[in-house]
């Protein structure tokens, strides 16, 4: 089953992917939240929900002709991993990590599909980071397990973790250059997990900016599955549902490249995971 978040009349409402179509969720399910997050704390099957939805009569819009929102708009958490693919650790410099580089993000850095990422004005070192997304489905215990993580996983979707690397440096923390506004690309749809492998491994993952190939690797080169990254954030926090995880990136990105390679006005950048999805963001100059 595919979801996806779009607008009408500026506020977010919950779909259902049917092929080239959406049936939104909230009128053909009046129970069922506008907002995934509060979907998913509610208990409510969406599955089953989604089913009940396509079968019936609802309206059907094009899903290109709607306006997406990011895919979980105001997400709980937004845990997001670096250095979680060893051949882009070793062009950063740095050795295979024996934990993962953990940071975090706001939902204000998000933007959606088809949306403008911002190029920001006191940055001229805006890279690309094509990513997988885990979107948590139920409550994580405290200390689960490794061989028990992956049954509390939602689905995943296409994420873009644009980074401004001149900010980024200025701190060993990350975080000052992982939150610029809009430079979060989330979506377009939100795949569940049983239409993917155990862990969503064995996927290629792809960026491309303005049509060349950038990032070319698969799923089963990170370092950290799924699976353990949730074990480990269980050992320190509570996962929520509507919590997003962001995977780490492949080599390829633009600060490794001789000369670098930095995202300008004009741009288009994709990332592309097989069976996941395309997300595409055209880059503009931040608005005065």
């Amino acid at each position: 089953m595919k979801f996806t978040t779009y607008l009408r009349q500026g506020a977010p409402r919950l779909a259902v992917v049917d092929g080239a179509n959406i049936v939104d969720l909230n009128d053909a399910q009046p129970n069922v939240p506008a907002d995934i997050r509060l979907a998913l704390k509610s208990g409510i099957d969406l599955d089953a929900a989604a089913r009940t939805a396509i079968a019936g009569k609802a309206a059907r819009q094009l899903l290109a002709d709607v306006k997406l929102a990011p895919l979980v708009p105001e997400p709980g958490k937004i845990v997001c991993l670096g250095l979680n693919y060893f051949d882009h650790a070793k062009e950063g410099g740095r050795d295979k990590p024996e934990y993962p580089w953990f940071f975090f993000r706001g939902a204000s850095s998000q933007v959606a599909h088809g949306e403008a990422g911002w190029l920001p004005r006191v940055s001229t070192r805006f890279d690309y980071e094509a990513e997988l997304a885990v979107v948590i489905g139920k409550t994580v215990p405290r200390h689960t397990k490794e061989a028990d993580a992956l049954q509390y996983v939602f689905g995943y979707s296409c994420y873009n973790d644009m980074s401004v690397r001149d900010y980024q440096k200025r701190t060993p923390q990350w975080t000052i250059g992982k939150n610029f506004d809009r430079t979060g690309g989330f979506g377009p749809t939100l795949v569940t997990a049983d239409e993917l492998p155990a862990g969503a491994v064995g996927l290629r993952i792809q960026s491309r900016l303005n049509g060349q190939v950038m990032q070319d690797a698969n799923t089963s080169d990170m370092i950290f599955t799924v699976a353990e990254t949730i074990a480990l954030l269980a050992e320190v926090l509570t996962l929520e549902p509507g919590d997003v995880i962001v995977m780490g990136t492949p080599a390829g990105v633009g600060q490794a490249r001789t000369p670098p390679v930095w995202m300008k006005a004009g741009d288009t950048i994709e990332i592309e995971i097989d069976r996941v999805g395309l997300l595409s963001n055209p880059i503009v100059a931040e608005p005065a």
